[in-house]
Parts: C-alpha cells; sequence; structure tokens
C-alpha cells in the first residue's frame, strides 16, 4: 500500500602604491562571516505532535526537496524528525486515500502532502491537481486533522534541467512554507481544544 521512506574564505589585501614604498600597518582582522540575526525562537508544544508527510513519487528528484526542507525547518519549530513518519505513493492522485487512512488511525495531528502534477499533453493537469485538493479538504474537515498541501501543478514544465533546477528550488521554499503552516496551525489547534474543554469559547 505505502512504503514508508528510509531516510573561500577570501583574504583581503590592501593595495600599496606604487610610487610610494610607505609602509602600511596591517588592517585588523575581520570576521569571516557577517554576523547573522539571533534564530527566531518558536514556540513549544504542550503536548506531543506526529506528522506524517505522503510524498509521491512522480517527479521525486524534484519533491523531495520539498520533504528535506520541510524536515528541516519543522525541527527548528520543536517537532524532531523522529516524530514525522514518512511515506511514499506512485503520484499525487493517491495522495488523499492514504491521507484519509492515516487520519484515521487517530496516530498523527497532521498531515503533510507533496507532489507535482504536470502536463501529460493528454488530460488537463490542472483538473488532477484541483481534484486532489478538494479531495484532501474533504478528509481534513471529515477527520479534523489538519492536512497541508504542497501538491503543485505549474502551467509550464518541460524535461529540461531548466525547469527540474527551477522547481527543485521552488520546492525547497514550498517544504519551508508548509512546515511553517503546519506547526503554526497545530498550535492554534492546540489552544483552540484548551479553550473549548475549559468552556472559553461562545
Amino acid at each position: 500500500m505505502n512504503q514508508m521512506l528510509q531516510e573561500p574564505e577570501a583574504q583581503t589585501q590592501l593595495a600599496q602604491p606604487q610610487e610610494a614604498q610607505v609602509s602600511v600597518p596591517e588592517r585588523a582582522s575581520v570576521p569571516d562571516t557577517p554576523e547573522r540575526p539571533p534564530a527566531p525562537v518558536h514556540p513549544r508544544f504542550v503536548k506531543p505532535q506526529r506528522v506524517a508527510f505522503v510524498q509521491a513519487s512522480w517527479h521525486r528528484d524534484v519533491v523531495e526537496e520539498c520533504r528535506i526542507a520541510f524536515l528541516e525547518e519543522i525541527e527548528a519549530r520543536h517537532i524532531l524528525r523522529a516524530q514525522v513518519d514518512l511515506f511514499e505513493v506512485p503520484g499525487s492522485f493517491e495522495i488523499p486515500l492514504h491521507a484519509q487512512l492515516l487520519a484515521k488511525t487517530r496516530r498523527y495531528t497532521a498531515i503533510v502532502a507533496a507532489g507535482l502534477v504536470v502536463d501529460g499533453g493528454i488530460y488537463r493537469h490542472e483538473f488532477v491537481a484541483d481534484t486532489v485538493i478538494k479531495a484532501l479538504m474533504d478528509v481534513q474537515l471529515k477527520t479534523e486533522v489538519p492536512i497541508f498541501s504542497a501538491v503543485l501543478t505549474p502551467q509550464q514544465f518541460h524535461e529540461s534541467a531548466v525547469h527540474h533546477d527551477f522547481f527543485r528550488k521552488h520546492f525547497v521554499i514550498k517544504g519551508i512554507e508548509v512546515a511553517e503552516a503546519c506547526a503554526n496551525t497545530l498550535h492554534s489547534l492546540e489552544r483552540l481544544r484548551g479553550q473549548v474543554a475549559a468552556g472559553i469559547t461562545g
């Protein structure tokens, strides 16, 4: 059914004027790298979280960039890689059923889907993407397990190095964004459920 993935320094030299042989004091050492701003402090969860990441294997070399970026960003937001289970399916069309079965286990507090739907020249690929997104929304509402989509459908995708490189970089961005959305939503739901349990919400 599904298959778990296993997972210069440049030295600055002062120019010496040719006409004047005057010794120049040695320049003060400069840090190799500029000071980075402090890393953002993300809130921690009250309860343990567990996430399922469902990835389509079609164009795996592109889509996996989303998974790699997601794992790095979600760990910075206090969900460890060990708390993320990775599943691979043949294509994006197979994601919703897997998401539904995973949601029904009640094991996961969130599910993330990633895939690339491209124009095959025979069918309207945007229909497939729309169907997948709608199905994921239906699963989310029926099970009350939040589902996050990084299932993308470009207007144009050609089997060229340029397009592969462009979309690999784009999926890195989407992986970071979906991790941020996942963590923020889980925090929001955690607060909301606490308020409902305490009878605070109207």
